[in-house]
């Protein structure tokens, strides 16, 4: 039995046929003389003349062409090879609406977010490649399904060891299944559809210097939609941070980056800096190792309407986002060329391992990024650094400043 779909398809086919077979009659007929049968205005007695039947032009040829035409149609939707008008996807409609009208304060959340992450890297990378004296090298790249990056990387620099600075927008679907899962923190997700079409803007940032005096530091910010067929948000959601790893603490290096940080978030809610940095502290925390891998900083997932709206939340994400260079800078040009010794260095390059055990071991955006189908490896991994080390059973000298890390790693310190 046929189903009602594959009947609706046959009968608009039928008239589609028709209307064409007809044209094509008619067009025959202006060529073929012979085919034409004239009449009489008037018949022997004087009376109009009756007119015949019309004669159907080139019959055996419209058969013909209706057997192939209907047979071919039946085959192609039986075997699901029927060539069908989709609608666009929401790759393709970000694509006209950006090329058409640009982004404005009126553009979708996911658009905003994506001129503001693409913006945030091109200052960064100009303050960066600036106090190294160093040109990034950019690679740009595109997704197959919509959506690419720009992954900005500096590396044997003058004062960076590696840097990396990335930004990356991804279009994709999800299954039931993902969309089942994401259900424990997103509630408005749809939990009776089969997929859903999802975008993910984020920019991440990672910088490893090469005097261990100068800390390492870490920065991602990110957007995640789920999007309804007609391009509407289904569920939506913010997340990011920002932390600071020391191979030598400096306490008033470690006070100025919380400081910043916090202005930032004062400014948007007085609680947020300190629910912030405790997620931080335990988001960081290497369970393998027993110790935080830094000094933190601030880390938050899943806000959504839940939290606040979200012309609140993208305006505390672009504060945060501002607040990086001022908070990185003044350390850096303070520790850069401090002098240190080759002890202090294999020190460095020790606290570098724990930095990759913690990436590859714990981390979620490196976990979601090595998941994703058609992820791009280098990209996702850009934040190891260039040399780490790892040597067997090591312990620092007591009483000495390696020590005194590895104290205030066990147990998070209040900085402000």
């Amino acid at each position: 039995m046929e189903s009602p779909f594959l009947a609706r398809r046959l009968a608009a086919s039928a008239r589609r046929f028709n209307a064409f077979s007809n044209h094509s009659s008619n067009r025959l007929s202006q060529r073929t003389p012979k085919c034409r049968r004239w009449y009489s205005e008037q018949g022997p007695d004087g009376r109009p003349a009756r007119p015949e039947k019309s004669k159907v032009v080139l019959p055996k040829t419209r058969v013909a062409i209706g057997v192939v035409f209907i047979g071919s149609l039946i085959y192609s939707m039986r075997t699901g090879n029927v060539t069908q008008t989709e609608a666009p996807s929401i790759a393709e409609r970000d694509t006209l609406t950006k090329r058409e009208s640009g982004i404005t304060s009126s553009s979708p959340m996911r658009l905003r977010m994506e001129q503001l992450i693409k913006t945030k890297q091109q200052e960064i990378v100009d303050a960066i490649s600036k106090a190294d004296g160093t040109k990034f090298q950019i690679d740009r790249w595109d997704r197959p399904h919509g959506g690419g990056g720009v992954t900005c990387v500096l590396q044997d620099g003058n004062v960076f060891e590696k840097g990396g600075v990335n930004t990356s927008v991804v279009y994709g679907t999800l299954p039931r299944a993902a969309i089942q899962k994401m259900r424990v923190n997103h509630k408005a997700l749809d939990p009776d559809v089969e997929s859903l079409e999802f975008f993910a803007a984020g920019l991440s940032l990672v910088l490893h210097p090469k005097n261990p005096m100068c800390p390492t530091v870490h920065l991602n910010y990110r957007y995640f939609e789920t999007v309804n067929a007609d391009g509407s948000p289904n569920a939506w959601w913010f997340g990011g941070g920002t932390d600071l790893t020391p191979s030598y603490l400096f306490d008033e290096d470690v006070i100025h980056f919380h400081r910043t940080i916090k202005d930032a978030c004062d400014r948007h809610d007085r609680g947020y800096y300190q629910r912030f940095k405790a997620w931080c502290d335990d988001y960081f925390f290497v369970k393998h190792r027993g110790e935080s891998r830094g000094v933190g900083g601030i880390f938050f997932d899943d806000l959504d309407e839940t939290e606040k709206d979200q012309e609140a939340l993208f305006s505390f994400v672009t504060d945060c986002a501002d607040a990086f260079l001022p908070s990185y800078l003044p350390i850096l040009d303070k520790r850069r060329d401090m002098p240190y010794t080759e002890k202090e260095k294999a020190w460095q390059q020790l606290r570098r391992g724990r930095y990759v055990e913690f990436n590859l071991v714990h981390d979620r955006g490196t976990a979601f990024g090595l998941n994703t189908p058609g992820a791009r490896v280098e990209s996702i991994l850009m934040s190891l650094p260039l040399t780490a080390r790892w040597e067997y059973m090591h312990e620092p000298p007591k009483g000495g400043k390696e020590e005194r890390l590895l104290n205030v790693l066990k147990t998070p310190t209040e900085w402000v």
